[in-house]
């Protein structure tokens, strides 16, 4: 790894936010066993614990398919869509319960149904695993005539983003959106964003080659990396959000402009005082609290819940 600075953000919370998660999640977790990271990265995700929303309804336990999953029904009800969530984690950590507030607080903003998807992780399950898992309940719920909007942050932006291909090859009809929180998209590890951000604070270039080969997903594979799509045409209305000290930040730039190059309807927003994994700051940090209100606009105006 290069020995050049961290680049570091200035605003307050989230320097904070990044204090907490150096004390619960060392810079080098991905040198340690995977047992260890996963235990380290539930108690972060613990400490970051919030209430959920009155009148929020949670079952659990339930299958689709074979895949576990939770669903979030809020008290009041606005949209028929369905929101499917993907969490993030490299692909080696994370749950249902890394995301549950998350799920919970989007759910209850759109005033619509979630479900979040309890994939297997790597690497134990290498590719395609992953995405095998989240588009048996994609199906299962275009199969029951439901609209869907795809949100994923992270890994789950990478899922999310792969079933929009797989829906696309196979002519599937009904993902009303997607929604993409810092998306890890299969860019170039020796190019932009990947060498200005390598050291970044949360995340960095080796340790996103680090969870590649531990995932061992095919390179050039479109379902694997978006940003590989010989075509962009025909697919859903796009929201995406980056972060600006972020390695892959670059990935979601180049995705939103191919997206837009092919006329699909895109927004675009990178958040400038933000680095990954801001989603947990939403509740201390006045730019992650900014950045997940226009992700929860976003994911209402797909769910035409506005």
């Amino acid at each position: 790894m290069s020995s050049s600075p961290s680049p570091m953000p200035t605003e307050a919370g989230i320097l904070q936010f990044m204090e907490i998660c150096d004390s619960f999640y060392p810079p080098d977790a991905v040198t340690a066993s995977i047992e260890q990271q996963r235990e380290w990265y539930d108690a972060l995700c613990r400490q970051f614990d919030r209430p959920l929303p009155d009148g929020m309804h949670i079952e659990d336990e339930l299958m689709m398919g074979r895949i576990p999953v939770r669903h979030y029904r809020p008290g009041t009800v606005r949209a028929s869509t369905c929101l499917l969530y993907l969490h993030g984690g490299g692909f080696v950590v994370g749950s249902l319960e890394s995301h549950h507030a998350i799920c919970a607080e989007i759910a209850d903003d759109a005033g619509a149904e979630l479900i979040s998807v309890d994939y297997r992780l790597a690497p134990e399950h290498r590719w395609p695993a992953q995405t095998d898992d989240c588009f048996v309940v994609l199906k299962q719920l275009l199969d029951a005539d439901r609209t869907v909007v795809l949100i994923g942050d992270s890994a789950g932006g990478n899922l999310a983003a792969g079933l929009v291909v797989r829906a696309k090859a196979e002519g599937l009809s009904g993902i009303a959106g997607q929604v993409l929180i810092y998306p890890a998209l299969g860019g170039d590890l020796a190019s932009g964003s990947y060498v200005e951000m390598a050291n970044a604070p949360g995340l960095t270039t080796a340790d996103v080659n680090y969870y590649r080969e531990v995932l061992q997903a095919p390179a050039g594979d479109p379902v694997a990396g978006a940003l590989a799509q010989s075509s962009f045409d025909g697919l859903p209305p796009t929201f995406i959000t980056v972060a600006y000290f972020d390695p892959l930040r670059d990935d979601g730039r180049n995705y939103a402009a191919k997206l837009a190059q092919a006329g699909v309807e895109v927004w675009f927003r990178e958040e400038p005082q933000m680095v990954h994994a801001w989603l947990r700051a939403r509740h201390m940090s006045d730019g992650a609290r900014t950045g997940f209100r226009a992700i929860c606009a976003a994911v209402s105006r797909f769910a035409g819940s506005n």
